[in-house]
């Protein structure tokens, strides 16, 4: 066994990639009191904010650092649906990114709930949603993958909804907090180490 050092300055995490290769048996849908609705070509704006508020307790930063140009023809293609989840009053809470441009694959490039409805079954709800959309006519498998940065639970999850893991990644990037994507004072639970000035 060795330890591989990482830098002040950067952050490494274990990513696992799943694959799902049958579409999984229906289950009845309890009633929620949200809306589930895609935006076509969304706002990059928006699109931003949605990804802030879900995904900076976690450190998700990708779509961030993203020239505009870059972002643009992502979420713009239409081969990528993206889902908001909006509450009774229109707020949007959730968010699901499928992607298509592989032949035979959808992606669940993003998937997530603001913070304060994590753990409370709305997640069940939302990937049951997800999967419908994802399996369709041509696709043959539906991946996502996880890393050691996410939720706790966000692994078990995916291992629940019928995700089967392929393989691992180590992946070592600059702290998007030392570099200005995100706030300092997001993700508490990670460490936060800064280079030393000499």
């Amino acid at each position: 066994m060795t330890l591989q050092p990482v830098q002040p300055g950067e952050l490494a995490a274990v990513v696992t990639y799943l694959e799902m290769r049958g579409r999984p048996r229906p289950q009845p849908l309890q009633p929620m009191p949200f809306r589930l609705q895609r935006w076509d070509a969304p706002e990059r704006d928006r699109y931003r904010a949605l990804f802030r508020r879900i995904g900076a307790p976690w450190l998700w930063f990708a779509r961030l650092a993203l020239l505009d140009e870059a972002l643009d023809a992502i979420i713009a293609d239409p081969l990528v649906e993206i889902y908001a989840l909006s509450d009774r009053h229109g707020i949007e809470i959730g968010l699901v990114e499928l992607d298509f441009r592989a032949a035979g694959g959808c992606e669940i490039a993003y998937f997530g709930l603001i913070p304060e409805l994590t753990g409370k079954g709305l997640g069940r709800w939302l990937m049951q949603h997800a999967l419908g959309l994802a399996w369709r006519k041509g696709v043959t498998m539906v991946h996502v993958h996880s890393c050691t940065l996410d939720h706790p639970s966000a692994l078990n999850f995916y291992l629940k909804s019928g995700f089967v893991p392929v393989r691992q990644a180590v992946e070592i990037f600059a702290d998007p907090r030392l570099i200005g994507l995100l706030p300092e004072e997001c993700a508490p639970q990670i460490p936060l180490l800064r280079v030393e000035s000499r």
